[in-house]
């Protein structure tokens, strides 16, 4: 098969995906804000939603306009990516979401793939960033949305992240807190 057949069977099967996981999230969101749930990042959370869709697109439109064939390693890469996707879906459970919700009572997951890394579904994300756009000869998007996603990431998700987990742990060990 070649990329540029290739590239709207991506394109659907990253929009299936997406919109199912949206579907997850938002019975996890409904779910921990009955428990209480704190948003934190409520400020940077639209970010995503042009972040993605654009990438998506623009993989997609790079993609259609490839001569070569499919790249096969990258989209082994990005196959082999799923199961770690899920494995993360798996192992939050109701506690997997799009958004920064910090539940009263819960606990940092540390089982699973946390046991291996601190955010293991952002190392999955930056992998599907990059290697989707080069299964189908879409090197620009990989390029450019790698680094906007690494920027996204690294500058302002995993910090208030981090900030809201320390906050919650703060509460927790400060009675007064």
């Amino acid at each position: 098969m070649n990329a540029r057949t290739a590239a709207p069977l991506l394109l659907t099967l990253l929009t299936v995906q997406r919109l199912l996981e949206l579907r997850v999230a938002r019975s996890n969101e409904r779910w921990a804000r009955a428990h209480g749930a704190v948003e934190y990042g409520r400020d940077h959370y639209p970010l995503f939603f042009v972040l993605h869709p654009a990438w998506m697109i623009a993989t997609y439109l790079e993609g259609r306009r490839s001569r070569g064939p499919v790249n096969v390693p990258a989209l082994l890469l990005f196959l082999l990516a799923q199961p770690l996707r899920f494995w993360v879906i798996r192992t939050l459970g109701t506690y997997w979401n799009t958004r920064i919700l910090i539940v009263p009572g819960g606990e940092r997951v540390s089982g699973g793939p946390f046991r291996f890394l601190k955010h293991p579904n952002y190392a999955v994300v930056a992998l599907e960033i990059a290697a989707a756009p080069l299964a189908v000869g879409a090197w620009r998007s990989a390029l450019a949305f790698t680094a906007l996603n690494a920027a996204l990431l690294l500058l302002i998700r995993i910090p208030a992240e981090e900030c809201a987990l320390a906050a919650y742990g703060a509460r927790i060990d400060d009675p007064a807190g």
